[in-house]
C-alpha cells in the first residue's frame, strides 16, 4: 500500500476540486466529531437506498471520522462499486439524491471518481474493489484513532499548513507520509520495507 512521497502531487488536483465544489469549504477548526456521525449516517443510508447492492462498501474516512482531530467541516466517504468505470450503473442514482460528479482521475493506478454534496458539505470517492487508496484511508484512520501522539502531530501540521486552500494538502504531505510509514510498519497484515522520505530542513 506504499506510495512514493511527492510533495507537489495534489496542488492542481485540489485546485480543480475546490473550484467545482457545490459549497464553500469552511475554516479549519477543532470539530465536534459527534456532530458528523449522524450526518454521515444519514448520507450512508441515502447511498444504500439509492444504490442497493451496487454499494459494496461505504466508509467514513478523513479527518471528520477521527474523534478529537482538527478538521475542515467536510465529510469524506469512500464508496466501492463493482466497476467504477461503468458510471451508468451508479452515477444517475447518485445524481438523483444530490451528488454531483466533479472529478475523474487515475489515482496511483486506481480509477477514481469524486462527487460533492452541498448540505452537509461532503465528498464521495468512488472506487472499484481492490483499489489501494481506500485501504490506505482506513489504515490511516485507525492509526490516528489509536495513537494520540500521531493525531496531535497531524493536527500541528494542519495548523502550519494554513497558507491557502489550494496548497493545503501539499503543505501537510510530509507529516502524512511519515504517519503512513509508522502505520505500515506496525501493520502485521501487510509486509512493509521502511521507506522514509528524504530528510529536508524544517
Amino acid at each position: 500500500m506504499w506510495r512514493p512521497f511527492n510533495p507537489g502531487a495534489n496542488a492542481q488536483r485540489q485546485g480543480e476540486r475546490v473550484a467545482f465544489r457545490q459549497s464553500e469549504i469552511g475554516p479549519l477548526t477543532a470539530t465536534d466529531h459527534e456532530k458528523f456521525v449522524p450526518q454521515y449516517d444519514a448520507l450512508r443510508e441515502d447511498l444504500h437506498s439509492a444504490l442497493g447492492v451496487i454499494a459494496l462498501t461505504i466508509a467514513h474516512v478523513g479527518s471528520t471520522a477521527v474523534p478529537g482531530l482538527l478538521a475542515k467541516p467536510v465529510i469524506d466517504i469512500d464508496l466501492t462499486v463493482p466497476d467504477v468505470d461503468a458510471e451508468r450503473t451508479y452515477l444517475p442514482a447518485l445524481e438523483s439524491i444530490g451528488w454531483r460528479l466533479i472529478f475523474r482521475d487515475d489515482f496511483g493506478g486506481d480509477a477514481h471518481r469524486q462527487l460533492t454534496y452541498a448540505d452537509p458539505n461532503a465528498n464521495l470517492h468512488v472506487w472499484s474493489p481492490g483499489a489501494i487508496e481506500p485501504q490506505r484511508h482506513l489504515l490511516f484512520k485507525r492509526w490516528l484513532i489509536g495513537h494520540p501522539a500521531a493525531r496531535e502531530r497531524y493536527a500541528a501540521a494542519k495548523r502550519s499548513a494554513l497558507s491557502g486552500v489550494t496548497t493545503y494538502n501539499d503543505a501537510k504531505a510530509g507529516v502524512v507520509y511519515d504517519l503512513y510509514e509508522e502505520a505500515f510498519a506496525a501493520d502485521l497484515d501487510h509486509p512493509h520495507d521502511p521507506r522514509p522520505r528524504p530528510s529536508s530542513p524544517e
